[in-house]
């Protein structure tokens, strides 16, 4: 099934994703070899595809995983979360309904 993984980013939280941002991006390339990753991405702080300094205010990843608690484990080993980027993460089941 696929899951919705939200994150909220912690204030000022730039410097930190850009120490993380190799390990955080090595675990989804693996999610989407596997073919289990549908979208992954930030969320920007600005209205603005490149937002510079601003930065951003959390992420969205969608991907399929066993069971809740899978994507749960999986969302809490997240490099983001052990560098202390993320205040607060929230995974739930989605159902993919259109494209």
């Amino acid at each position: 099934m696929w899951y919705s993984i939200v994150s909220e980013d912690v204030e000022n939280s730039l410097a930190l994703r850009s120490q993380a941002r190799p390990q955080h991006l090595a675990r989804l390339a693996i999610l989407k070899e596997q073919g289990k990753l549908l979208v992954a991405g930030p969320h920007p702080a600005i209205d603005n595809v490149e937002p510079g300094e601003a930065g951003f205010t959390g992420s969205l990843i969608i991907a399929e995983f066993d069971s809740l608690d899978d994507a749960q484990y999986w969302a809490d080993s997240d490099p983001y979360v052990e560098a202390g980027i993320y205040q607060s993460v929230i995974v739930k089941p989605f159902k993919k309904v259109l494209p």
